[in-house]
């Protein structure tokens, strides 16, 4: 066993709390699951492939329940997924150094909470509530996110949902569903990327409990969404965890200040 006992137990809690909030707005928590495995784990590999694993559970349930709920369409997500699988394996593959990990990951997020907060402020409303871009768009979006999110071992949705709110691409609700279903499918490419590249460590004991604690939090998390949560409340509270979490991971883990 790599975590002691007690510290399992404390990171098991902060795993599930994390899956609530997340999920309840599209996402898996792989960024803050990197985060929170740094403080009980040295082993890179470990964390990444921990990280990618859980990621995996949360969005696998969110994004069934988006679909029941008729909030996804395959047609619509699927310039952005199969943009995407190909340049997340392959960013999965790449051998980074974990300081350059970090920054890369600390400043990705912070940018993408930027844009997201200023959007929920916008003084003029007059604007439409949806946009209408070219369909190349959604493969370009799709394949360089696609590779930054195989790049840093997460699914890539906390990058992709803010600039779709920013750009208006759709409601928040089918933004949220777009994100799952694309963490989903670029979780799945980088655990292969993983695989492939001899990088996939899961030591049994800590993945298992983990699992379990993002399977329940994550169920808790998606059905508060789609009960309970505005789009500009779902908009605010990605916008405060993405943030949140660049500063930590930039901070902490990539320039070592603390």
């Amino acid at each position: 066993m790599l975590i002691p006992i007690e510290q399992l137990v404390f990171i098991s809690i902060g795993f599930f709390i994390i899956a609530t909030l997340y999920s309840s707005v599209g996402f898996g928590g792989g960024s803050s699951y990197l985060a929170l495995l740094t403080l009980v784990l040295t082993s890179f590999f470990a964390i990444r492939s921990i990280a990618l694993v859980c990621n995996l559970v949360v969005v696998s349930g969110s994004t069934y329940l988006y679909f029941k709920n008729g909030h996804a369409k395959l047609k619509d997500f699927l310039p952005f997924v199969l943009a995407s699988i190909p340049l997340a394996y392959l960013g999965a593959t790449f051998r980074l150094k974990e300081s350059v990990f970090f920054i890369i990951l600390g400043c990705s997020l912070i940018l993408s909470a930027l844009f997201l907060a200023v959007q929920t402020f916008e003084i003029n409303k007059s604007k439409k509530e949806v946009e209408n871009y070219p369909n190349y768009l959604s493969y370009v979006l799709g394949s360089g996110i696609g590779f930054l999110s195989g790049l840093v071992g997460i699914g890539g949705g906390i990058f992709l949902a803010p600039v779709l709110n920013h750009l208006r691409w759709n409601k928040a609700i089918k933004i949220a569903a777009l994100a799952s279903f694309f963490i989903l499918v670029n979780s799945v490419s980088g655990l292969f990327g993983l695989i492939t590249s001899d990088s996939l460590s899961l030591p049994w004991r800590e993945t298992i409990c983990l699992v379990v604690a993002v399977l329940l939090g994550g169920q808790l998390g998606i059905r508060i969404s789609l009960k309970k949560l505005s789009a500009n409340g779902i908009k605010r509270i990605t916008a405060l965890l993405v943030f949140i979490v660049g500063i930590r991971v930039l901070l902490v883990n990539g320039l070592e200040l603390f």
